[in-house]
């Protein structure tokens, strides 16, 4: 099947580079497949809209520009924030931390730099502001089905014994 641009199951395999790098910045090479339904925002738009048109078995490399990946870096995202809210971490710079959003959404802040007052941390995404270069291969392509389409989640999003709360 040819991937269309709205609910279409597809498993990809990836590897990202940051364009003009050899530097590999995420891959799920000799992994699980990156499975996701097409037209539910579930990965970077320039990539989805790439791979509409490709079929199982093929292979590309697409260029994903910074606006279609992870958007162009912010600088209002950059806060400087007391220590005390760091309280208990053992703070470095360029670390990682995640953290809940206003809304209960997780959150992932680099810190770029403190004192003993104050931290500076950056909430843009660590890809924002970058091309991005994806050597990708089409492992599935498959129409969803009514629940997969429903829920957006690939399998429906409903589990064997009633632990999601589906009433199995």
């Amino acid at each position: 099947m040819t991937i269309t641009n709205e609910n279409c199951v597809v498993g990809i395999e990836y590897e990202v580079k940051e364009a003009g790098s050899t530097e590999i910045v995420d891959t799920n090479k000799g992994a699980q497949p990156l499975e996701f339904i097409t037209g539910k925002g579930h990965i970077i738009p320039g990539l989805e809209n790439a791979l509409v048109g490709m079929a199982k078995g093929e292979s590309g490399d697409i260029m994903v520009v910074a606006a279609e990946a992870y958007g162009e870096v912010n600088p209002e995202a950059v806060q400087t924030l007391p220590i005390e809210q760091f309280e208990g971490v053992d703070l470095k710079e360029g670390m990682t931390l995640y953290g809940q959003g206003e809304n209960g959404e997780t959150v992932q802040v680099t810190v770029t730099s403190f004192d003993d007052k104050e931290v500076k941390v950056d909430f843009n995404h660590p890809l924002a502001g970058k091309d991005l270069m994806f050597s990708v291969t089409v492992l599935d392509a498959r129409e969803a089905t009514e629940d997969e389409a429903a829920t957006g989640q690939v399998g429906g999003g409903h589990c064997e014994d009633g632990a999601c709360g589906c009433g199995h």
